[in-house]
């Protein structure tokens, strides 16, 4: 069975450890938990795979900036010959308290632009994706400045261990369905 984990955030080193990325974290982390092949640079995006447990997990870290990661989305479905059904989105979420994980199997945008973009693209929201909390400690019209400045020292601490659980719920879905992996992942 092969997946596909579409891992979000914006590329440049100006981006590389901001809340925003939490998605590329993501993907980072299980690369290097799994010994993956270095990343390689393909049409609209960075991918590396991983196996496990008999699944393969194509790892994609979009090109396109956060705003327009449908199109990879679809290309990376299309060229890899999968349905949406077997896509997971990983993204950061401004509604969920630092670290928290809430993996879904379909529903709206939530005002992610990325998420946003890959539902206008493919025409539907009917994609799973796992959110993953960066809180929302930010003051009134700061979002953008928010969600761009990296993790605090205090997040710092706990980050390595948020990914860690970000990274097993990535392959829960994988080896449970999306059901079940929710009923793993969402607990309070």
């Amino acid at each position: 069975m092969k997946f596909l984990v579409l891992c979000l955030g914006n590329i440049g080193p100006e981006y590389a450890d901001t809340r925003h990325n939490v998605g590329f974290m993501v993907g980072d982390y299980l690369a290097r938990k799994h010994d993956a092949a270095p990343w390689q640079l393909g049409r609209h995006a960075f991918t590396t795979e991983i196996k496990h447990k008999g699944h393969t997990y194509v790892l994609v870290k979009p090109t396109t900036y956060m705003n327009l990661s449908g199109k990879a989305a679809a290309h990376w479905l299309s060229t890899l010959k999968l349905t949406k059904e077997n896509m997971l989105v990983v993204t950061d979420d401004l509604a969920l308290p630092f670290g928290k994980l809430r993996l879904k199997a379909k529903g709206s945008a939530g005002g992610q632009n990325g998420l946003k973009h890959i539902q206008e693209t493919l025409g539907s929201d009917e994609y799973a994706r796992l959110r993953f909390g960066i809180d929302s400690s930010f003051s009134k019209g700061r979002q953008v400045d928010y969600v761009l400045s990296p993790f605090s020292a205090d997040e710092h601490i706990d980050l390595e261990g948020r990914l860690e659980k970000a990274a097993e719920a990535v392959l829960a879905f994988g080896a449970l369905g999306v059901e079940r992996a929710m009923n793993v992942v969402n607990v309070k």
